[in-house]
């Protein structure tokens, strides 16, 4: 079985998601013999934002730069990865209301027509729907539902909405709150979030 770990903020070893993510992962290690692990830090290399020239490329145009020529390459790796995973962790800190910019990077990666999602005429079919995401988040005040800034967040539910759209109708969410609102608070969170990874059931 082979699990994917996408690692996003830009935090290192000060980042909660980053915590998490690895909590996670090694929760799902010690529950699934023989677990393949591939890593990926897209904050510490991440994918160029898509322009105008990975749209010509993806239409047949023979890129010139270089730069874009590997970035593409490293495109279609990260799909490659996602594609083969059966299981993929995702360490997702929130940035202002929503998730990282390398994040969307990546997931603009992932989400190709033919690939992961199609168009047929009965709409949209989702083409991944095996698989099993584990997202882990980390939000600097307090957001979830009945909240008084519940409306600004963006995080989770855009990630239910991309990988619904792909076919992934239930993913795992797992959440820290309020960890800048006070040292206690984000001891206090960061611990029930290690206790959710750590209740993790089996692959």
């Amino acid at each position: 079985m082979k699990l994917l770990h996408i690692d996003a903020s830009i935090l290192g070893d000060n980042s909660v998601s980053r915590q998490l993510s690895a909590a996670a992962v090694d929760r799902l290690r010690k529950t699934t013999p023989d677990l393949d692990v591939t890593y990926r830090d897209i904050s510490a290399a991440p994918l160029q934002h898509l322009t105008g020239a990975h749209l010509a490329a993806a239409q047949g145009v023979t890129p010139e730069a270089t730069a874009l020529r590997d970035d593409i390459a490293a495109s279609a790796a990260a799909l490659d990865e996602f594609l083969a995973a059966d299981i993929i962790v995702i360490g997702a800190p929130m940035y202002n209301f929503t998730i990282p910019s390398q994040l969307k990077a990546w997931i603009d990666r992932i989400l190709v027509a033919g690939k992961t999602f199609k168009y047929s005429e009965k709409g949209v079919e989702g083409l991944t729907g095996g698989k099993r995401v584990i997202v882990t988040v980390s939000r600097g005040g307090f957001y979830g539902a009945g909240t008084p800034a519940a409306a600004g967040e963006h995080l989770e539910t855009y990630l239910r909405w991309v990988f619904g759209f792909i076919g992934i109708a239930n993913p795992e969410i797992i959440i820290a709150e309020g960890v800048q609102i006070s040292s206690e608070q984000r001891q206090k969170a960061l611990a029930g979030a290690l206790r959710a990874a750590d209740a993790l059931t089996a692959a």
